[in-house]
């Protein structure tokens, strides 16, 4: 039962980060969902996927899983490159595409 320790991307509906600064242990899944007879529904017999647990560090996420003897595995999180642009460089003498209009 390997658990898997990363910090979510955050969300495409906000431009905020306020789920995004926390790490969170979840429990890869060990068998496969599949639809429910009756209803059609989604469903599994794995109950560790259940299971979410955040963090307000990766050290103690690590700590946790180590000291209850989880197997676990790090992702660590992509860091986006910024370009900072200010309006003012539309204007600026040195632009690498002329003006258009």
């Amino acid at each position: 039962m390997l658990a898997r320790i990363y910090r979510p991307a955050k969300t495409a509906m906000q431009s905020g980060k306020a789920g995004a600064r926390r790490w969170v242990l979840e429990f890869e899944p060990s068998s496969a969902m599949r639809p429910d007879a009756l209803m059609g529904w989604a469903s599994s017999t794995d109950t560790s996927r259940q299971v979410r647990m955040t963090f307000d560090t990766r050290e103690q996420a690590i700590a946790f899983a180590r000291e209850n003897a989880i197997p676990h595995q790090v992702i660590e999180p992509h860091e986006p490159v910024r370009a900072l642009r200010s309006y003012s460089d539309n204007f600026a003498f040195h632009r690498k595409e002329p003006w258009s209009h």
